[in-house]
C-alpha cells in the first residue's frame, strides 16, 4: 500500500486550479460528530468566512514514534512546537529520528516524574547516538564540524540525565535532557542545510517564497479598552511571542507573511478576531472602517490588485506541498499533515471557505484544545495551510482580545531565506 501510494502521489504536476476547487458542501450534516462542539468551533473560525467542516475518515499511515506525531492517528497528541519543528525537517536519518524519539520519550516521563521509563528511554537515545558516523554522513561537509560539536553535547547530556536520574534529582535531569534535544536540533538543523528545496509551481513565479526557514518577533500591546493583558493572574504591559515560519512544508504561505511582515503591513495593526478558539488579523479592511475603502479589497494590495496565494498544504512524508486542494480533494482525508495544528500558538492562514486560492493577509493563531480537536479528528489538518508555531510565548496569546495592537512584527532572522520574484515573473502576473 506505501508504494502504491508512493507510485499514485510521490511524483506529480501541480493541480489545476480551476478543477479543484472546493465543491460546497451540503447545509446539513449525519451525526452527532459534525453537532459536536469541536465542529461548531471550528465552523465559526474565520472572519473571512466559516469553515464547514467535516470529519475525517479514521485512516493513514501507521503511527509514529516521537511523541506520537502524526495528526491523523493515535490517541495522543504532539502539542510541542520544538518537536514538531524537528519533524519537519527534511533530509533527516533514521538515526536523528530515533535520538530524537528516545530524548523525547525521557522528556516526557521525566516531567511526569516516572524516572523508571525515563531512564529506558534514555538507553534507547544512547543506542541511537552509537551510531554517529551514519549520522555524519547525513550532513553535509561544510556543516560537519557543527554537526560533531552537537554529538558531543548531547552525549555529555545524556551521561549527566543518567547521574540525576540515579540521584532522583529529577528536575535536573529533566533540564539535561533539554539541553540534550537542543543539540539535537542542531544536528537534524545541519542535515537539512543540505537539502536541495525546489522552487513552487511555475505559474506561483509572481509570488514571494521561502527557502527554510524564518524566525518573526512580535510585540503586543493592549487595546484602548483592555486596559493590561492578565495572564494567569501576572499583569503585562506588553506580551512579545516569538514565531518560526516553515517554508518546506509551505514555502509561499511562509513566504508571504515574511514578506508582509518586512515590509511593515502588520505593524499598528489590531486583532481583529478573539474567541478563545483563535486569535486573528491582518485584514486592512477592518482598520478603515467608516473610511470609504473597498472592503472587497481586504488583503494585500499590489498593483492595484489583491495578492492573493494558493492553498498550500503537506502529507508527512511527501517530498512536495500540495496546491489549491485539500487532503480531502487528493484522495487522502485524514492523513497526516506535515505541519499539523497540534501546538497552542500554532500559525494558519485564514481564506475563504469554498475558494481554496483566496487567502492573501489574514492569519491566525489557533490556541490548540485537544478537547476541540482531539488526536484523529482535527479538522483543520490538510483544509488550511499551517505555516509555523509560536516558540516563545505562545501561552499568553490567552488573553489577546480584539482591539489589541500588533505595535511590531520584524523578521529577525532568516530573512535572506526569502525569494522575491523577478521583475518579468510580476509583470506577467500584472497583465
Amino acid at each position: 500500500e506505501e508504494c502504491q501510494d508512493t507510485e499514485k502521489h510521490g511524483h506529480r504536476d501541480p493541480p489545476d486550479t480551476d478543477a479543484m476547487r472546493l465543491t460546497p458542501p451540503p447545509s446539513t450534516f449525519a451525526g452527532a460528530a459534525a453537532r459536536s462542539l469541536s465542529a461548531a468551533a471550528l465552523a465559526a473560525l474565520l472572519s473571512v468566512s466559516s469553515i464547514t467542516p467535516s470529519v475525517p475518515p479514521a485512516f493513514g499511515p501507521a503511527a509514529a514514534q516521537a511523541k506520537e506525531l502524526a495528526s491523523g492517528s493515535g490517541s495522543r497528541v504532539n502539542k510541542d512546537p520544538i518537536s514538531l519543528l524537528r519533524l519537519a525537517l527534511p533530509r533527516v536519518s533514521k538515526e536523528a529520528r530515533e535520538l530524537q524519539a528516545g530524548l523525547e520519550e525521557c522528556q516526557d516521563n521525566l516531567a511526569r516524574l516516572n524516572g523508571q521509563v525515563a531512564s529506558s528511554a534514555l538507553q534507547k537515545a544512547k543506542v541511537a547516538a552509537g551510531k554517529s558516523g551514519a549520522m555524519l554522513k547525513s550532513v553535509p561537509p561544510a556543516k560537519a564540524a557543527e554537526a560533531q560539536a552537537a554529538l558531543d553535547t548531547i552525549n555529555a547530556a545524556m551521561d549527566e540525565v543518567g547521574a540525576k536520574i540515579a540521584a532522583s534529582r529529577q528536575g535536573e535531569a529533566l533540564a539535561a535532557t533539554e539541553r540534550a534535544l537542543g543539540a539535537v536540533t542542531q544536528l537534524q538543523e545541519a542535515m537539512a542545510s543540505g537539502y536541495a528545496q525546489p522552487s513552487p509551481p511555475k505559474e506561483f513565479a509572481s509570488l514571494p517564497y521561502l527557502k527554510g526557514r524564518a524566525t518573526v518577533d512580535l510585540v503586543l500591546q493592549p487595546g484602548k479598552e483592555h486596559g493590561q493583558f492578565d495572564v494567569e493572574g501576572k499583569l503585562y504591559k506588553q506580551l512579545e511571542v516569538k514565531m518560526v515560519v516553515d517554508g518546506y512544508t509551505s514555502p509561499i504561505t511562509a513566504g508571504n507573511f515574511v514578506d508582509l511582515v518586512r515590509r511593515g503591513f502588520y505593524n499598528g495593526m489590531h486583532i481583529q478576531r478573539s474567541d478563545g478558539f483563535v486569535v486573528q488579523t491582518g485584514d486592512p479592511s477592518n482598520e478603515l472602517e467608516g473610511s470609504g475603502a473597498d472592503a472587497k479589497k481586504n488583503g494585500y494590495v499590489e498593483g492595484g490588485k489583491v495578492r492573493k496565494i494558493p492553498l498550500e498544504v503537506m502529507v508527512r512524508g511527501d517530498k512536495d506541498p500540495i496546491y489549491s486542494a485539500t487532503f480531502d480533494d487528493d484522495g487522502r482525508g485524514g492523513y497526516a499533515a506535515a505541519m499539523p495544528f497540534n501546538s497552542y500558538g500554532a500559525l494558519g492562514m485564514a481564506r475563504e471557505e469554498y475558494d481554496p486560492d483566496s487567502a492573501s493577509s489574514q492569519w491566525f493563531w489557533l490556541l490548540f484544545d485537544s478537547d476541540l480537536t482531539p488526536a484523529g479528528k482535527n479538522l483543520l489538518d490538510g483544509r488550511y495551510a499551517c505555516f509555523g508555531y509560536t516558540v516563545d510565548g505562545a501561552r499568553l496569546l490567552s488573553d489577546v482580545k480584539e482591539g489589541d495592537i500588533i505595535a511590531s512584527a520584524k523578521v529577525s532572522s532568516g530573512e535572506s531565506n526569502l525569494v522575491l520574484p523577478t521583475a518579468p515573473a510580476l509583470a506577467v502576473a500584472a497583465e
